[in-house]
């Protein structure tokens, strides 16, 4: 008794503090009511009403200029297409028109929010409503990735699958209001996507089109390499949408490139491209420029009138059916969508467009043709849809108000923690499993070998270890620029490959593999070229972010072509990194590192994180720290066992002999270090040799690291007296700048340190110049020993200055 009675009472709670809530957004909303009645979308609405009321809605246009390759036909009796002949059936017209009417809904209450002050998204569909068949034609399975306009096909997908259309409204409402139940981001965006083959789109203009097209290539990959747990079935299509402005952008550019060219290499790319036409792009007139465009394609164009769902399910339904059965791209225009309202809340339409064209567009009732078709084909009488759309009102006030009283995102920690998936436990004890690999590829166990020979070993044992993983890159097939993948190709023929030089595709096609179930390693020829494919780049960083963790995109890029080099010049000798949030950073210095920090990070990819390995090219066949001395400190064995955690640092004692690594952190109190990474490792060890009148001990630490401070960094820094950070990057976008921080305000940076970073400018062809080197460590350490000594005690550092000028 006394449990139902507590069960009753937390019922009612609930009740009163929903009410409370709900009284909140629906109090702002009745003090605004004027205002609400003069928005744009406000009055369409009541227009559509009307329109219902009367049962005076008029049929869809009928015919436009075709952009059709081959050019489509002028048809007479696209006008009076029948459920049968577009291959409806009655029930999916309900679900459509559901659908439709849902987006609008949506798209009203959302600038009603924002005008009240609890939504913060206002960007909708301009005509884009009718375009809810493809959701139904494309299958379950079938990978899409939306423009952020097209949210009636996401809808109609979702109710296609089964949920109830208050779930979906509700869930919509939380992405407009930022609430934390939101099931795509979270709250940190508004955006498309969240279900198994439903990705999240960005806002920046067509970058979901290059993944798209990688998981067009990898559907048929994936079940080549892992038959039994293929993510997506054999026959799937991937779908991608756009606006008509966005076929202009380099993404888009990029995507039906890469589509065209593995058409051309005969691979099979099953990709639909759809795009909306509203002949503007926010406030540029489309000029006829989209109709010129699409006769440059080398692939088959379909079109469909906009506003008439039967032709829109129908020709859907013909360039989905051609992509399934070719396996090879398509596009789709839908044209003639009417823009008839602002791009978003605070776009300044009275700008670019006449008041009397933004009258006609509040006049404009774009489901006024579907309501008459669907009251032609017997589906719906009028009252009934009035009564439809009115019910779909009332519930999507009310899930604005129940989802802008959810809790929102208040904790930076908690941002901050979903940057990246989880760190995945590595058993440190972890094996090669492939006996003789390491003979296969004529290493020398005894004698060492040089860094490249390593890093070619460590791929092969890759390839051996997961048989999902990838490799792909830019002349990877020969072996590359420096011969890393030498031989690889010929032992991985599927696995290892080359794609044209574009960056943008190249990562857009590795974010596409991964997303499919691969494990993909990128490939970047030289650190500069990074650059091409950044927006790419950072779209793989942030997607755990945006998607909170559902969506992540795990891989490794391997970027070489860094650091100091005489030939080439900057665009080959490139020193600066990018390291956003949601990007695990490592430089190896030397051969056993790289081969043990892969298979850390390897292990990483595969859980999810974005990781990024950066190969200093003057590493790569260097076998002396001494040139002179010919003293072969930078040969290694390949070490048949064993990682390198991101935590890790590798120490080398005061003679500059490598400590273990379950030492590494076992230095003396008062120290003195040099903290450097990749080539800063053997200029730190030359200066080291001269350290003996220093009168103190002083150890090299190598942080291969460099996105995060490592933890065995952390736990040497209090032991440290004197530091030096020697960066290998340019001045002003070097990593230690953040380690440093990050150090200082844990209270973990000692009195005396100094940073050292490359010169602030570009390095010219044919010298060392502008790089790291010895003589600014050395530089750099005599002003931290100096800077050591308390303030006054000037003989002493007169004395040790003479003592280093002399060494020195």
């Amino acid at each position: 008794m006394l449990a139902n009675c507590s069960v009753i009472r937390s019922a009612l709670r609930s009740r009163l503090v929903r009410s409370f809530a709900s009284s909140g957004y629906l109090g702002k909303r009745a003090s605004y009511e004027e205002k609400i009645s003069g928005l744009a979308e406000t009055i369409q609405q009541r227009r559509l009403l009307e329109r219902l009321e009367l049962g005076d809605c008029p049929s869809p246009p009928t015919w436009f200029q075709t952009y059709a390759s081959p050019p489509r036909s002028p048809d007479p009796q696209v006008e009076k297409l029948t459920l049968t002949e577009s291959g409806m059936s009655e029930h999916d017209f309900k679900t459509i028109l559901d659908a439709a009417f849902a987006t609008c809904c949506l798209h009203v209450e959302s600038r009603i929010a924002s005008l009240i002050g609890e939504g913060f998204y206002t960007i909708g569909p301009c005509g884009e409503e009718l375009l809810a068949p493809i959701g139904l034609v494309l299958g379950e399975k079938d990978p899409m990735a939306l423009h952020y306009r097209h949210v009636a096909v996401a809808i109609a997908r979702q109710l296609k699958a089964g949920r109830l259309i208050e779930d979906v409204i509700k869930d919509r409402a939380r992405g407009y209001t930022t609430s934390t139940a939101d099931p795509v981001t979270g709250g940190r965006h508004c955006a498309i996507g969240g279900g198994e083959s439903d990705f999240i789109v960005t806002s920046t203009l067509a970058s979901q089109c290059p993944p798209a097209v990688g998981r067009a290539l990898g559907i048929s990959l994936s079940h080549v390499l892992q038959p039994d747990s293929a993510r997506f079935p054999k026959d799937a299509i991937s779908f991608v949408s756009v606006g008509d402005g966005s076929v202009n952008n380099a993404h888009f550019l990029s995507a039906v490139n890469m589509a065209e060219y593995a058409r051309a290499r005969k691979f099979k790319c099953p990709i639909l491209f759809g795009v909306s036409d509203n002949d503007i792009c926010i406030s540029l007139h489309g000029f006829g420029w989209l109709g010129q465009f699409l006769q440059r394609l080398h692939m088959p164009v379909f079109e469909a009138v906009g506003l008439n769902v039967l032709d829109v399910h129908k020709q859907t339904e013909a360039a989905a059916k051609f992509v399934r059965g070719r396996q090879r791209p398509a596009l789709i225009v839908y044209r003639d969508l009417p823009r008839r309202f602002a791009h978003s809340g605070n776009d300044r339409e009275e700008e670019y467009r006449s008041k009397t064209e933004i009258a006609k567009q509040q006049e404009t009732t774009v489901l006024a043709g579907a309501c008459h078709q669907a009251v032609q084909a017997g589906v719906f009488t009028y009252p009934e849809l009035l009564s439809r759309y009115e019910e779909l009102m009332e519930t999507t006030k009310e899930a604005f108000a129940d989802a802008a009283a959810e809790p929102k995102n208040t904790s930076r920690t908690y941002l901050v923690a979903t940057n990246s998936a989880p760190l995945r436990k590595v058993d440190a004890k972890w094996r090669m499993p492939v006996k003789g690999l390491h003979e296969r590829l004529k290493l020398s166990p005894k004698k060492g070998d040089v860094m490249r020979k390593h890093m070619t070993a460590t791929i092969g044992e890759a390839l051996e270890s997961y048989p999902e993983l990838v490799y792909i890159g830019e002349d990877v097939g020969y072996g590359g620029y420096y011969k890393v993948t030498d031989g690889l190709s010929f032992a991985y023929p599927k696995r290892v490959r080359d794609f044209p030089p574009d960056e943008t595709s190249l990562v857009g096609a590795a974010i596409g593999y991964s997303q499919v179930g691969l494990l993909p390693v990128v490939e970047i020829p030289y650190a500069k070229y990074l650059d091409c494919g950044a927006d790419m780049f950072f779209e793989a960083a942030i997607m755990h972010w945006l998607s909170n963790g559902i969506s992540p995109n795990g891989m490794l890029i391997r970027l070489q072509g860094f650091g100091p080099g005489v030939f080439g010049g900057n665009f080959h000798t490139h020193n600066s990194l990018h390291m956003p949030p949601g990007l695990d950073v490592v430089c190896y210095s030397n051969g056993r590192d790289y081969v043990r920090g892969w298979r850390y990070a390897l292990e990483q990819a595969k859980g999810g994180r974005l990781v990024m390995s950066v190969d200093c090219t003057d590493l790569l066949n260097r076998r002396h720290v001494d040139l002179d001395a010919k003293d072969s400190r930078l040969l290694y064995s390949f070490p048949e066992d064993g990682v390198l955690p991101f935590s890790s640092v590798v120490s080398y004692d005061p003679h500059g002999n490598r400590m273990e690594d379950d030492a590494a952190v076992d230095i003396p109190a008062g120290s003195v270090a040099i903290i450097t990474y990749g080539t800063g490792i053997p200029e730190a060890l030359k200066v080291q040799r001269k350290e003996k009148e220093l009168g103190r001990s002083l150890y090299v630490i190598d942080t291969p690291l460099l996105s995060e401070v490592p933890q065995d960094l952390r736990e040497i820094m209090p032991k440290l007296s004197s530091v030096l950070f020697a960066d290998i990057c340019k001045d002003g976008g070097h990593p230690y700048a953040t380690t440093i921080s990050r150090l200082q305000s844990e209270s973990l940076l000692p009195s005396a340190w100094q940073c050292i970073a490359a010169t602030p400018s570009y390095n010219p062809l044919g010298t060392y110049l502008t790089f790291t080197g010895e003589e600014d460590i050395q530089d750099g350490l005599r002003k931290v020993i100096m800077r050591s000594y308390p303030p006054g005690d000037e003989m002493k550092s007169e004395q040790l200055d003479s003592r280093v000028e002399s060494q020195w």
